[in-house]
This record gives structure tokens, C-alpha cells and sequence, in this order.
């Protein structure tokens, strides 16, 4: 009887002792810390403008999608100075070392890049391409210009500021580049469709890939080719510039890509008739999207070329695509 008294009472005890000892569950700032996200960026070069807008874009982005996400997302930069594949290479690798969730890079020469974009893909990383792409690497996605259709753009409103006659030049950029290489495919087809114009001879211009080699260019290549009355810039380079073209406004008729707000006011004063512009700004956000996607959610693209459409900028619209840039680059 003394048993079936004592064992209760014991039960209960041991009960509350454990339940003394067992200390209140209390959330750790580890607990509580958001996953953090870093993203590494590779523009072609820091003294393009088209990349500084990208890469506004992409930290503005970083900020924005990273609320929306619930992480934390860091942008660190490793675009070169100037163009250069092989640093592009090295930051690719550089990256990877540090452990980077993912990549977006500008391509300045696929086939020297290819290999360290295959190599970083297989410990892990997810990599995207914007503006120029490796085709045949592991990146899982492109974002950017069709380029064979940008360069027939250009040629085509060409024409009809020149009313389909006339000598052209092409201004394009670096030559080892394959969007532009394309580009320049591209204006070679559609100025096939007019009879009345023609390429000057050597009608392709390429230089270094900043504003002031980009001018040079065109003004050597004028002086020597007094006959060519058209441009056809499948990129803005020289336009980043102030008093780049040394011509009468409208007395040569100039087709351009990008809309950057130091080339807007190419259009104000005459001396360009039309601005196709890119998404360089969205270079950043979009590859920031598309890589966060990869690599919280697992999606990638149904269709791996992710095309951004051209807008037209003229001297009707300037005003109104420039406020544009007030927000897009901000401080």
C-alpha cells in the first residue's frame, strides 16, 4: 500500500526537477539572420557608360529583389578597367574561389572565357551572360540584344533618314567581340536590300571600345572617306562623348545604339537622327532577377535567350526618355 503511495509522489518530483533544468528555447541572431546572396558582375570595362549603367542596375536590383526574396544580396564587382578577356577570365575564377552563389558577365571574347565559365558551373555556380554571350559554355541563360536583328535595325533606319541612297560606314567596336560581330552581320544584310547604297570601302571601322578611341575612329575614318554620308553605329561609343562629330548637324546622317544620357543630346542638336536603345540598365536588374531565380527557386528560362526590344529615342522623344536616367542612375 506504502508503494502505490510513494510512486506517484516520486513521478511527480522527477517531473519537476527535469522541468527545472530544462532551460526556455531563445532564437540565436544566427537563427534569425537572413541567407545571404553574393553575385558577382563582369562588365566588358569600367570606361564603357553602358556598363556603369548595368552595374547600377544590378546593385539598385540587389537591394529591390532582395526584400522581395527575404535575402540578403551582395553585387561585387570584377569588370576590368578596360576590355580585356583573359582579366575576365581570372575575375570569373577569382570569384569562383570566393564561393559566389552566381555570375553575370559581359563577354568581351567568348572562347577565352568559355572555359573558366565551364569551370565555375561545376562547383556550383550559376552563371548568366547579358550583352555578349558564350554560346557554347555551361552559362544557363543570355539576356540582351539579338544582335543579327540590331545591326539590320540600324541599317534599315538608316535608309529612310537618307532616303535609301547613299554611302554608308559601319562603326563597330571591338572585332573580337561576338554580339557585335553579329551586329555587324546583320548591317551587312540589310544593306543588301538597297540597291541604291552602298558600304564605303573599307566601310568597317573597329577600335578600342572607349569614348575617345571610339571618336577618333570615326573622325580619322571621315577625313580619309570624305564620301560616306551615313553611320551606322551598331554601339554609342564616340557618342559618350561631347563634340564627338566634327560635321555640320545633319549634313551626315547617323543611326545609333544606346540612349545614355551623353548621347541624348546628339539628337537635340541634329547631328543624330535616331538612338536604338538598349537595356543596359536592365543588363543589371535582369541578370540579378534571372540569377536569383536560379538560385533560390531552381528556374531557369524555357527559352535560354531572354531577347530585351529596342527602344526608339528621337529628337520627338529625348526629353521624355531622358527622366528616364534620373531614376535609373540615382545616387
Amino acid at each position: 500500500m506504502k508503494n502505490i503511495l510513494i510512486l506517484p509522489l516520486l513521478l511527480g518530483l522527477a517531473a519537476i526537477i527535469t522541468g527545472c533544468d530544462k532551460k526556455p528555447e531563445v532564437a540565436t541572431p544566427e537563427a534569425n539572420a537572413k541567407r545571404r546572396i553574393v553575385i558577382g558582375f563582369i562588365g566588358k570595362s569600367l570606361s564603357n557608360d553602358v556598363f556603369q549603367a548595368a552595374q547600377s542596375g544590378a546593385v539598385n536590383a540587389a537591394k529591390e529583389l532582395g526584400e522581395k526574396y527575404g535575402v540578403d544580396v551582395e553585387v561585387e564587382v570584377r569588370t576590368p578597367n578596360d576590355e580585356d578577356p583573359t582579366k575576365q577570365a581570372e575575375a570569373i575564377e577569382a570569384l569562383t574561389r570566393r564561393g559566389v552563389d552566381g555570375i553575370a558577365i559581359a563577354c568581351s571574347e567568348a572562347n577565352t572565357v568559355t572555359p573558366s565559365i565551364d569551370k565555375a558551373v561545376g562547383k556550383g555556380v550559376s552563371v548568366l551572360c547579358f550583352d555578349s554571350d558564350a554560346p557554347d559554355s555551361r552559362r544557363f541563360a543570355y539576356y540582351g540584344t539579338e544582335d543579327i536583328s540590331c545591326g539590320k535595325r540600324v541599317v534599315d533606319e538608316l535608309a529612310k533618314v537618307m532616303g535609301e541612297k547613299g554611302t554608308i560606314a559601319i562603326l563597330a567596336g571591338n572585332q573580337s567581340a561576338p554580339n557585335l560581330q553579329k551586329r555587324v552581320l546583320g548591317a551587312k544584310e540589310a544593306l543588301a536590300k538597297y540597291p541604291d547604297m552602298k558600304l564605303n570601302e573599307p566601310g568597317v571601322f573597329y577600335h578600342v571600345e572607349t569614348p575617345e578611341k571610339a571618336a577618333e575612329a570615326v573622325t580619322s575614318a571621315q577625313n580619309a572617306n570624305p564620301d560616306i554620308q551615313g553611320w551606322a553605329m551598331i554601339g554609342g561609343w564616340p557618342l559618350f562623348t561631347a563634340d564627338a562629330l566634327k560635321w555640320p548637324a545633319g549634313s551626315i546622317k547617323v543611326v545609333a545604339v544606346d540612349a545614355l544620357p551623353a548621347q541624348l543630346n546628339y539628337l537635340k542638336t541634329g547631328h543624330v537622327q535616331m538612338l536604338l536603345a538598349q537595356d543596359c540598365y536592365g543588363w543589371g536588374t535582369k541578370s540579378v532577377e534571372l540569377l536569383l531565380e536560379k538560385i533560390l527557386n531552381g528556374k531557369t528560362p524555357a527559352d535560354p535567350f531572354v531577347i530585351d526590344p529596342l527602344t526608339v529615342v528621337t529628337a520627338e522623344n529625348v526629353e521624355s526618355y531622358g527622366k528616364n536616367w534620373e531614376k535609373w542612375l540615382a545616387k
